[in-house]
């Protein structure tokens, strides 16, 4: 399709943005664009076509988007006049509508819709590079390689940062970890840990 699109057929491109605005905007929101998203997307996509040439032949084109739809959406959100609410955030999150799988992990079980607000908030908390993996890992649903492209980083590296972003995020959100753990392997652990005493 980018070949037919570099030959010259506009209506190849279409196709394209048409295949990709959903989760396209997705990122946006995630990433903290809020209602400034479609602009994101809109000014992603041309920035791309723009790019065209420069498009690695082989490569897949949605994490190449992504990137730079990552890039307009950090620049949107650092030139903003004010920071938006977490509440707006959330509100505009829940419009979006973003496949979750559930349960893969601990920070993936707490984006059931009560638990939202809570993970966003404990977005706010990583470093950028954290929030980035775990964004395009979880909210995107891209699989490892595509998120290495994405970010421009090593797979290695995708893992060592997303391992350690699942455990920070683990440790902000004590109480909205899957409760496999159950309350039977808390006491044992508090067991272990005060000697038996009991509260």
């Amino acid at each position: 399709m980018i070949a037919r699109v570099r030959a010259g057929e506009p209506e190849a491109y279409a196709e394209l943005v048409r295949a990709h605005t959903g989760i396209a905007l997705r990122a946006a929101v995630a990433l903290g664009a809020g209602t400034d998203a479609e602009d994101v997307v809109q000014q992603a996509f041309v920035k791309a076509y723009c790019a065209l040439g420069r498009f690695r032949e082989g490569s897949a084109f949605k994490p190449w988007l992504l990137s730079i739809v990552a890039n307009e959406a950090r620049n949107t959100v650092r030139t903003a006049v004010r920071q938006r609410t977490l509440i707006g955030r959330e509100a505009a999150f829940r419009e979006a509508e973003p496949l979750i799988p559930e349960a893969a992990d601990p920070a993936v079980a707490t984006l059931r819709t009560e638990r939202r607000a809570a993970l966003l908030a404990a977005l706010e908390q990583l470093s950028e590079e954290h929030r980035l993996v775990v964004t395009y890992r979880y909210l995107l649903e891209m699989d490892e390689s595509e998120t290495a492209q994405a970010l421009g980083w090593p797979r290695g590296t995708v893992k060592s940062r997303l391992n350690r972003a699942l455990r920070r995020l683990n440790r902000l959100l004590p109480d909205l970890r899957p409760q496999e753990e159950g309350r039977e392997g808390r006491e044992g652990r508090e067991g272990r840990e005060g000697g038996g005493k009991r509260a």
